[in-house]
């Protein structure tokens, strides 16, 4: 009985030494989307509760929203125990629609969500669709009438509710005018210079623009009204208008497939307490995030069933055989 319990503090003092040198949390795209929301989330709120005793650097790895990094973390950083890699539910969907080459979900190690956020569609603020029956009428008109942005090609996470919402409102998406971003940023920037006429993006993404009154939220992915604050609860779901389209997004992180296990679980115990900590709360609501909290074999699992959905998805509208 005294063994066991020696071996056991042993584990914990090896869990206990096991702080990254240099954590870093890789962004898989450009700067100011929801992979650079979700890294900022961890290096915050990781170094206010004070559980990181060293400043993570925030790091960009764009290519194909997140093939690259992925790729990366497999092959060259395969044993880096330093990095934590952000990712979302359309991670999970480029690997269910073949996206990452001969990789899918068994090949990294999948640690801990940050939260779950909403898919929104959004117009610049002088924009003349002051609602989505507007917008969605127009495009029944003509599929060519307007165009729409998001981050990801064809298949994507943007994509996908882009699409069922056009099912939604009788309207094939291979008629309507899609233009393909590398990262959220790219979509702010190209939908406030006028040259898409809507997008769909992350509600936790679009807070800072909402709140400058740059943008207007035509609708919510959820299925009821957030009531994250007053401005936010005013906008209407998808749903409520007509459109049965709901998409949570998982926000979160994964390492690289061959760290060592006390690594690991260093990092599994550093999530586990952030959650529970004012300072993660606070800053999850800043960005529009919702409480998620599943980490190390339960986080596994939820990613394989999520990924075998939305390969059913996939097939759906023809993206995969």
């Amino acid at each position: 009985m005294k063994f066991k319990v020696f071996v056991s503090f042993l584990a914990f003092v090896g869990v206990l030494f096991a702080e990254p040198r240099q954590p870093e949390c890789i962004a898989p795209a450009k700067p100011g989307g929801g992979f650079d929301l979700t890294c900022k989330l961890a290096q915050i709120s990781l170094a206010d509760s004070g559980i990181l005793k060293k400043t993570m650097r925030v790091t960009y790895m764009p290519g194909g929203v997140g093939v690259v990094a992925y790729n990366a973390m497999i092959n060259s950083k395969a044993k880096d125990s330093n990095i934590i890699v952000a990712f979302s539910s359309g991670t999970l969907l480029n690997i269910a629609t073949g996206k990452h080459g001969k990789y899918n979900e068994n090949d990294v190690k999948w640690l801990a969500t940050a939260g779950v956020d909403y898919s929104a569609i959004y117009v610049k603020a002088d924009s003349k669709y002051q609602s989505l029956k507007q917008l969605l009428d127009d495009l029944r008109a003509n599929p060519q009438a307007l165009s729409f942005g998001a981050a990801g090609s064809v298949g994507g996470q943007d994509w996908m509710v882009t699409a069922l919402l056009a099912k939604s409102a009788n309207v094939n998406i291979k008629n309507t005018r899609y233009v393909a971003f590398e990262g959220g940023g790219d979509t702010m920037i190209s939908l406030l210079g006028g040259h898409i006429d809507a997008a769909v993006q992350g509600l936790g993404e679009l807070v800072p623009q909402l709140e400058s009154g740059s943008i207007r939220i035509l609708a919510i992915f959820s299925e009821e009204r957030l009531k994250l604050n007053d401005k936010i609860a005013q906008i209407p779901t998808a749903k409520e208008l007509g459109y049965d389209v709901v998409w949570p997004a998982i926000r979160g992180y994964y390492m690289a497939p061959k760290v060592a296990q006390k690594d690991y679980e260093w990092w599994l115990s550093a999530f586990e307490r952030l959650w529970e900590t004012p300072s993660f709360q606070q800053q999850r609501e800043q960005r529009a995030l919702f409480e998620f909290n599943k980490s190390g074999k339960e986080l596994e699992e939820f990613v394989k069933k999520q990924t075998y959905q939305m390969r059913q998805l996939a097939k759906e509208f023809q993206l995969i055989q």
